[in-house]
């Protein structure tokens, strides 16, 4: 023991021990060869204070006398006064733990005895112990390359976790986890959750200023990055201007890090919180085996656990406040929807902070699947190297497949391509024709069918059925095993973030690669409905998942439609955020006070029907919209855009499209489609270019082509000069257009368009 004034606490510390503990000591006290002496006051601030057991006089012990060498270990040195005899003293508890998953942090006894998940990072020990030798998770394109089973990954999380305490983070403060996916952000995300505080979620292709505004807007106190190369990037317009207690590298060395920006901002990477994890996990539970006991604090269902801000593709992200309780909820009642098994294998390659990923992730997870990660670029090697059962994914992603699939068609011999062709849409008329006598042909027609009539109808789609079927039979043989091959999912495609374009759920259905359609926000944590693998129903993102209710009601009025009616839909259930972070009104606004929330989306539900061609199609979700994106017509007419973008973006010649407010488009061209186009018409010049107004009246002719069949017609168009990417602020992260920043970038041509 040292001798230290009156409220001090004497700490002897390695010279080289990691901060906080080396930082800013106070006045030196002797101490042994290799050790610094500080004199801590009982009233320390954070983060130093949070190293202190709810006793003062007690460090968060990583070592007692006689079981380590000296140089390695943190001694409690000296006690506080003790307090008179007639005072009471109490501390506040620092420290908050995942019930289930840090259970022997716990004391005996207060342990929950039966498997009853409070926190998410609960499903880990459950998952352990039915899987523990089971592979997890698979990260091929990271270096170290790393595979772990579920016994591993688990530990992961628990040092991590556990060297976040050690480094000062406390229950309820938020940082900042900026990285893209891979299995150590699944680690981070998990184990800063553990700690009882809240991450606060974006990935890399993030532009600065919206990094920064959302580090800045959600008080986050430290910064867990990617990579040195991302660090680098941001640091010159963003590190100088935030208030960071540290800095957590998850890849790469640190050594790569521009220093100067870093200042004296403690730095550590994924291997010292991890290390750091392990010694403190280590210490605490000697600890406890020698009869001390420390209070944590156990995480509630209610506690928030996650700040995700929303895409911005109207505006400014908002802050979702998602609790423990509204992801739980997520992970007990998807398997209706993705009855998944030990050893599935999943492919992903979302930004895991997109909530789609991220909760379908953790429901995963809890059935032993295997999780492969990858990226766009090596996505199309990925399904033809690992074969997924599943993949999860935004609707762009099956766009580009279908795309793929197409052009590979059409690369193929005149012969090939004629058979290929003809053989799909022969597909495609025989899935229509099943559609009629299984009960599966959508409908928002209340009034139920004749049975009389449904019978002529139903013999007559057998009979088409049965025709056709050898034929379909035969594709499958000469076309589709091939595709099959080539991308895997053999069980289902999960889509969702956005509207998938009927004609790409047509192909994969006439394919027989499954492709299930889901709907949600953010705000519902996110899945609300999703179509089941038995009642697939195309143009429908199926029926609520459990304990969640979803209604449409009148758009002026707020009463409640009859199913087949359109109107605005709200969702209501225990997936409902808690609000949105420091944002009341916009709360208010959302949230009614029953707890319903306002999606802004148009939609109606699917009549029930008792005979007919829709008879299973009772009580799904169709969507045909959202409610900011409705042009009103000088006539009063309203129009819901996503009806012709969705017809427009099945031409080669479109890449992009946005509807404007009077009936106008934005249209980004296929290039080499155009190109192409042109000389198939002999329209190009000698030197083979193509002059605007040549591409314009393309355009126009193709853009006629496809929507002749739309309520409304759209002139005139507007050719955009480049792509809507994430890169240049066009496109959401989450692969949506912005259509507010497209309308910005163009509004002086859309005026002129309209003189």
């Amino acid at each position: 023991m040292l001798a230290a004034s009156s409220g001090q606490v004497a700490l002897c510390v390695p010279r080289r021990a990691p901060w906080p503990l080396n930082c800013r000591p106070g006045p030196m006290l002797a101490a042994s060869s290799g050790q610094v002496a500080l004199c801590v006051p009982c009233h320390a601030p954070s983060p130093l204070n949070r190293l202190l057991l709810p006793h003062p006089a007690l460090l968060l012990t990583l070592c007692r006398e006689g079981n380590r060498p000296a140089g390695s270990r943190l001694c409690c040195a000296a006690a506080p006064p003790p307090p008179l005899a007639d005072s009471t003293v109490e501390y506040p508890v620092r420290r908050k733990c995942s019930p289930l998953l840090e259970s022997a942090l716990l004391p005996s006894g207060s342990a929950s005895t039966v498997h009853e998940w409070k926190a998410v990072p609960d499903i880990w020990r459950t998952a352990t112990e039915k899987y523990a030798d089971r592979i997890a998770v698979i990260d091929p394109y990271h270096e170290p390359r790393s595979e772990w089973t579920y016994k591993q990954l688990e530990q992961e999380i628990l040092d991590f976790s556990q060297g976040m305490r050690a480094i000062g983070v406390a229950p309820d403060e938020k940082l900042a986890l900026f990285a893209d996916n891979s299995c150590r952000w699944l680690v981070a995300d998990q184990g800063i959750m553990a700690t009882g505080a809240i991450n606060v979620v974006r990935g890399t292709r993030s532009s600065d200023k919206e990094l920064f505004q959302i580090y800045t807007h959600s008080e986050s106190i430290a910064l867990v990055v990617d990579s040195p190369q991302f660090f680098n990037r941001i640091a010159e317009s963003f590190i100088s201007r935030i208030n960071a207690r540290f800095i957590v590298l998850l890849w790469g060395d640190k050594s790569c890090i521009d220093s100067k920006a870093v200042k004296d901002i403690p730095l550590y990477d994924y291997k010292d919180i991890t290390e750091l994890g392990q010694e403190s996990r280590n210490s605490l539970l000697y600890s406890r085996q020698q009869g001390e006991q420390y209070v944590f604090k156990t995480i509630t269902p209610d506690d928030v656990a996650t700040l995700m801000y929303t895409s911005g593709t109207s505006g400014t992200p908002k802050g979702v406040m998602l609790t423990h309780q509204n992801l739980l909820h997520q992970i007990k009642n998807l398997w209706e929807v993705l009855p998944a098994g030990p050893g599935d294998r999943f492919v992903s390659m979302l930004p895991p902070w997109h909530a789609y990923e991220r909760a379908v992730a953790y429901f995963a997870f809890t059935y032993g699947i295997q999780q492969v990660y990858t990226t766009m670029k090596h996505l199309k090697e990925d399904l033809q190297l690992y074969q997924p059962h599943y993949i999860l994914s935004v609707p762009l992603v099956y766009e580009t497949l279908y795309s793929s699939i197409h052009k590979q068609i059409c690369s193929s011999s005149a012969t090939q391509k004629v058979i290929a062709l003809a053989l799909i849409k022969i597909s495609l008329l025989y899935m229509e024709a099943k559609k009629i006598y299984e009960g599966t042909l959508l409908s928002n027609n209340p009034i139920e069918p004749s049975f009389i009539v449904y019978v002529v109808k139903c013999l007559w789609a057998r009979l088409v059925a049965s025709f056709l079927w050898p034929l379909h039979n035969l594709a499958k043989k000469l076309v589709y095993k091939k595709i099959h091959s080539a991308i895997g999912i053999s069980k289902a495609g999960i889509s969702g973030g956005g509207s998938l374009p009927m004609h790409v759920d047509k192909f994969f259905e006439a394919i027989g690669i499954k492709v299930q359609n889901g709907y949600g926000l953010t705000e519902t944590s996110p899945v609300a409905a999703a179509r089941r693998p038995s009642c697939n129903v195309l143009g429908t993102v199926g029926h609520p998942i459990k304990h969640t209710d979803i209604k449409v009601v009148d758009i002026e009025t707020g009463e409640v439609l009859p199913y087949g009616s359109k109107g605005i839909v709200k969702i209501k259930g225990p997936l409902v955020m808690k609000g949105y972070y420091k944002n009341p009104s916009a709360t208010n606004q959302a949230l009614d006070q029953e707890g319903w929330f306002n999606t802004g989306d148009i939609g109606w539900i699917a009549p029930h029907h008792a005979v007919g061609p829709s008879r299973k199609c009772g009580g799904m979700l169709v969507l045909e919209g959202c409610a900011k994106d409705t042009i009103v017509l000088s006539t009063g007419e309203n129009v819901e855009p996503a009806e012709i973008e969705e017809a427009a973006s099945r031409s080669n010649l479109i890449h992009q499209i946005v509807d404007q407010r009077r009936l106008g488009a934005i249209i980004v061209p296929n290039s080499d489609k155009v190109l192409a186009e042109a000389k198939r018409k002999w329209i190009v010049d000698e030197n083979d270019k193509l002059t605007k107004d040549k591409v314009m009246n393309l355009l126009c002719d193709e853009l006629r082509n496809w929507t002749e069949h739309c309520s409304f017609r759209v002139v005139p168009i507007l050719i955009a000069d480049e792509p809507f990417t994430i890169d240049n602020g066009l496109m959401t992260p989450t692969m949506k257009i912005r259509r507010d920043k497209v309308t910005a970038k163009y509004r002086r041509e859309i005026e002129a368009l309209y003189k």
